[in-house]
């Protein structure tokens, strides 16, 4: 059971809030896995009685949560720890009137999650110092963007640092909670048969998928700001390439783990310049078709400028300077609308040296973190018949069957956890979002500079041909 806290979700009527964030308390809830002094704040400018506030919960919710998990009696309990404030994030007098409304701690710890625009981080922080909610026990959580560029980022940074130590920061990418995102450290660095292989004497490439067949829906307005380098590339993809990447830490602790992300960030090589050209390309889906239904272009979509060239889509072809990686390509890739949702990645072994049987020969690791959670492993064996014919076989590993799960955990489940124990090693570390972000500028400045304008690819497709011939040039191609 976690320590005794009060959780003040800030944005507390948002998408995040009611569709992810809740549902994930309840569950701990309901697993026993929060403390019988927790108190759940829900804070946002609408006006609503707290009674109207848990109808909104709770319909949010049912929606989210399997009808067998949801127990009404069960919510009747949780909701009783759940309430609603009304104010207004950017006015310091509404923190005072949140501090008496909170009263003294005695002995509770306040974590402060932040599911609100970016731009409301360092006005939340002061007015929360000036309130006196910030002491040396609170928490603070912030979802990604942190910032829209390096410069941005530092700057919150600093303003977050002037009020909180490090130690209290969690920044959350809730990729990193997955389990198969997790599972790569144990793959990488609990199996002889494979660390000896995971260097570029054998490893011809690595690709990073994550594919959504959804649009922008209420995230209009944000997304257009942003654009999928920023919102998806940034964070979430970078994530994924520096657990693939990193050397095995000392030890299994969180500091240990995050240096050498830092370093796997440090060593990417830069695209600059004329590099953009050849090592990126730019997307937005036009109107196509998926599952049957007709969507339309991303311009047509609600809160985006109708000469929007934001990209939706965005390949890059990345390479990590260390001796462990030198000449391995990292291809990755991230877009809406696309043919099929799917989050992998693919681990592409170099063919054997002498060709002994004809015909290709594929090895290659396959990590699906979406829709369903396996691994996969690709060897090349005897089809039955006559002669030596091979095709390729997948050993596959299924981990909710393996392990007989009732029921996955989400990720917010297991990041909220960690933050209410305290532990940061699913989470970024300053200098690591600063370190991406040193990356990305010049990929962002050199599209701007070079005018290199997203390529149109209709809605159920996989992305603009560009991309296949980020691979094909090479001699390579996405994997399905």
């Amino acid at each position: 059971m976690t320590i005794p806290c009060d959780i003040l979700v800030f944005g507390g009527t948002g998408d995040l809030a009611l569709h992810k964030l809740l549902p994930a308390l309840y569950h701990l809830y309901r697993d026993g896995r929060l403390h019988n002094a927790v108190r759940i704040i829900a804070l946002a400018r609408r006006t609503l009685p707290r009674n109207d506030y848990l109808k909104l919960a709770e319909r949010h919710c049912r929606a989210q949560v399997t009808r067998q998990d949801f127990e009404q009696e069960v919510w009747q309990r949780f909701a009783a720890r759940l309430d609603y404030f009304s104010m207004d994030a950017s006015q310091s007098a509404d923190f005072m009137r949140l501090a008496r409304y909170l009263g003294e701690p005695f002995g509770l710890t306040r974590v402060h999650y932040l599911a609100t625009a970016p731009d409301l981080f360092v006005p939340i922080v002061r007015h929360l110092r000036l309130a006196g909610l910030a002491d040396s026990e609170a928490r603070i959580v912030l979802e990604k963007p942190i910032g829209h560029s390096l410069a941005s980022a530092t700057e919150i940074n600093a303003a977050i640092g002037a009020v909180f130590r490090e130690t209290q920061v969690f920044r959350i990418d809730h990729y990193l909670g997955k389990e198969t995102v997790q599972n790569l450290m144990a793959l990488r660095f609990a199996n002889a048969l494979l660390e000896p292989v995971w260097r570029n004497n054998q490893i011809d490439h690595v690709q990073i998928s994550v594919c959504e067949t959804l649009g922008v829906e209420n995230r209009g307005p944000y997304y257009d700001r942003a654009g999928a380098a920023r919102d998806m590339l940034q964070n979430h993809l970078l994530q994924l390439l520096c657990l693939i990447a990193m050397e095995p830490p000392a030890q299994f602790e969180a500091e240990a783990i995050r240096d050498e992300k830092v370093k796997v960030l440090r060593a990417l090589k830069p695209i600059t310049d004329l590099d953009v050209q050849d090592k990126t390309v730019r997307g937005q889906y036009a109107a196509g078709s998926i599952g049957g239904q007709e969507v339309p272009a991303y311009y047509f979509e609600k809160g985006v400028d109708h000469d929007s060239d934001s990209e939706t889509f965005v390949a890059v072809q990345a390479h990590v300077d260390t001796w462990r990686w030198a000449g391995v390509p990292f291809y990755l890739r991230t877009g809406k609308r696309m043919a099929r949702r799917s989050s992998q990645i693919v681990i592409q072994f170099k063919p054997v040296p002498h060709a002994l049987f004809s015909g290709g020969q594929v090895n290659q690791l396959s990590i699906q973190l979406q829709p369903e959670e396996r691994v996969s492993l690709r060897m090349m064996t005897k089809a039955p018949g006559k002669g030596m014919r091979l095709e390729p076989v997948e050993l596959d590993l299924n981990l909710a069957q393996v392990f007989g799960q009732t029921r996955r955990w989400d990720a917010y489940e297991r990041l909220l956890l960690d933050v209410l124990e305290g532990d940061s090693t699913l989470f970024m570390r300053r200098d690591e979002v600063e370190a991406a972000w040193a990356w990305i500028d010049p990929i962002l400045q050199g599209w701007q500079t070079h005018f290199q304008a997203p390529r149109p690819y209709p809605a159920g497709t996989d992305g603009p041909e560009h991309s296949n011939q980020l691979l094909a040039r090479e001699g390579r191609q996405w994997q399905p």
